[in-house]
């Protein structure tokens, strides 16, 4: 099914109805003071009633083209239906409303019995050109968010592209004295790394939790190469929690900040706490004083922001906490 173009949220309804009703609302106004004709509350009540009855057959007939009659229309035409549709809104809907308040023998429909046709039709006609300037306001509205979101990918993007470089040169340099000390070993950490690169290369910017957590325990599986095994992940998660969808090397960039600044030669245990609303990294490790965000952290704070996931803070000493939602 091919994707439309013109999208309207409900919020924009929302706005558009409340549009509407003030311009019914003027407009019944402008003819109750011009003319003594019209000096009758019916007017403005006709008037209103008439602009909201339009906007929401207007919402009908855009919901009905866009789900059941664009996707399966040579995209050529569809100007032409949203037009017929735009015509059809505005004559059908001060038609419906005329005739509600002819059923209740209003005065204002006494008064315009004659003209309602011509009425309709001139609805009708407004409605078109209406719905025209609605087309190319809703368009441009559309085309802005597609460049706000291309804009904003290529910055996560971007953002993303400065991590692991180093790690990799690690990884490979640790491989490749181990293919003369252990091959089988060696064979084990390459399948890892393949692992972790083809996770790595994934277009998508946000994971679910779980996926992070099995690229980490690679990247840790990959690291212990170096650090002979003295590296210990302790992981602890709550229910319901794995799916929760967080930026792709988060955690990972947090478990890697711990053995840079942590390893002392000794065993480093790093301890990972997850529930709904926080992911806890943390280590007993060298203890880390006047905490500086260097280019890692900066990059995952600002990859948290631009995705609104949520805030990361250095609590305590040796601990990091991404609080989500904030």
């Amino acid at each position: 099914m091919e994707k439309i173009e013109l999208k309207i949220s409900t919020k924009d309804w929302l706005y558009i109805i409340i549009i509407g009703a003030s311009f019914g609302l003027l407009i019944s106004l402008f003819f109750y003071f011009l003319n003594i004709q019209f000096q009758d509350i019916s007017t403005i009540f006709f008037g209103t009633a008439s602009a909201i009855i339009i906007t929401l057959f207007s919402s009908v007939f855009i919901t009905v083209s866009n789900n059941h009659i664009l996707p399966f229309v040579n995209k050529k035409f569809w100007y032409l239906i949203s037009f017929i549709f735009s015509f059809l809104s505005g004559a059908l809907g001060f038609w419906t409303t005329f005739s509600v308040f002819f059923i209740f023998d209003s005065y204002i429909t006494n008064l315009i019995a004659s003209y309602s046709l011509y009425l309709s039709f001139t609805i009708g006609c407004l409605t078109f050109l209406i719905g025209l300037i609605l087309h190319q306001f809703i368009s441009m509205k559309y085309k802005n968010e597609l460049i706000k979101n291309e804009i904003l990918e290529s910055k996560i993007k971007a953002l993303e592209n400065e991590l692991n470089p180093h790690f990799l040169f690690n990884a490979l340099n640790s491989m490749s004295e181990l293919v003369y000390i252990d091959q089988e070993k060696a064979e084990t950490s390459i399948l890892n790394l393949s692992k972790f690169l083809r996770n790595a290369i994934n277009k998508k910017s946000l994971i679910k939790l779980q996926e992070e957590i099995s690229m980490v325990q690679t990247y840790v599986d990959i690291e212990n190469i170096r650090f002979d095994n003295k590296i210990k992940l302790k992981i602890k998660e709550i229910e319901n929690s794995k799916d929760i969808i967080i930026p792709k090397f988060s955690i990972q960039l947090l478990v890697e900040n711990a053995i840079k600044h942590g390893y002392n030669s000794h065993t480093l245990e790093i301890h990972i706490a997850l529930s709904q609303n926080q992911i806890i990294v943390s280590n007993n490790g060298n203890p880390i004083k006047n905490i500086k965000f260097g280019l890692g952290l900066k990059n995952l704070q600002k990859r948290l922001e631009l995705l609104h996931i949520g805030k990361l803070e250095y609590t305590e000493d040796r601990t990091f906490t991404i609080n989500l939602g904030k």
